[in-house]
């Protein structure tokens, strides 16, 4: 455990940044398997609407910091992409 009082408080903030970045990332994978699903189902407006959810949901976690914008827009085109090719 850490001696200075200070950096135990860093500890603790960064278990509970750890555990909302954690929630983040699975509430993007979660998004991207249910607009996989749809898209392989072939139905385009439910894959349309979930394209926006997960897009959305992407965006939200580059602007916080949780993962890295360059993997944000990957992640996306590579989302608009199985979408176009519907």
């Amino acid at each position: 455990m850490a001696n200075i009082k200070s950096s135990s408080k860093r500890v603790l903030l960064s278990r509970k940044a750890a555990v909302s970045n954690k929630a983040a990332k699975s509430l993007i994978k979660t998004n991207v398997k249910k607009f996989d699903a749809a898209a392989t189902g072939g139905d385009r407006e439910t894959a349309e609407s979930a394209f926006r959810t997960a897009v959305k949901t992407v965006d939200r976690a580059a602007s916080r910091g949780v993962i890295h914008k360059n993997k944000a827009a990957r992640r996306k085109s590579a989302l608009a992409k199985k979408l176009n090719a519907m």
